[in-house]
């Protein structure tokens, strides 16, 4: 039998509880994405840390007299978000065996994140995978390329979109 852990400092205070650093991955169904999650996830596995998936609404364009409409496609998105971060969670489980953090917003996507970074102090490192295609590597990874007139709040990790699982596993 174990005997009981004594979180108590020699002045008889009781410790802090120690906090969980989060990694944070913005997730959008792209194959992308998921390179970020899985490389998030080996990392949070390999350092006890949680993985935080945040899944961003976007504000649809609508006037007034098509706000029935803008509302039925905000519910339409909130279901499909929602969806997608529990199917998501389920692999991240399967995965790695941890269970994610999961948050929806509405906003545009890198006000977002950099608002819920400002929130949660426990997120210690956005997780982004560089997309593939001639756009570039994405809105997200060329925001915080770009973030010369004032540091990023935190440390920032960009992985190749096309990593293999091998590549992926020696890394993390």
């Amino acid at each position: 039998m174990s005997e009981p852990v004594n979180e108590s400092d020699t002045s008889g205070r009781s410790a802090a509880p120690k906090k969980r650093r989060k990694f944070l991955v913005v997730v959008d169904g792209t194959p992308e994405s998921e390179v970020a999650i899985h490389f998030a996830s080996l990392r949070a596995c390999h350092t006890n840390g949680v993985v935080t998936l945040l899944a961003v609404i976007e504000p649809g364009e609508a006037s007034q007299q098509w706000l029935g409409v803008k509302n039925i496609m905000q519910e339409e998105a909130r279901a499909e978000a929602e969806e997608l971060l529990h199917r998501l969670a389920a692999h991240v489980n399967e995965y790695a065996g941890i269970m994610p953090e999961l948050i929806i917003r509405e906003g545009r996507r890198a006000e977002q994140v950099m608002q819920l970074i400002a929130e949660d102090k426990d997120i210690a490192i956005l997780v982004l995978a560089a997309g593939l295609g001639k756009e570039g590597p994405g809105p997200l990874v060329t925001m915080v390329a770009s973030a010369s007139e004032k540091a990023f709040p935190i440390p920032v990790t960009v992985v190749p979109g096309n990593l293999t699982e091998e590549a992926l596993r020696s890394l993390a």
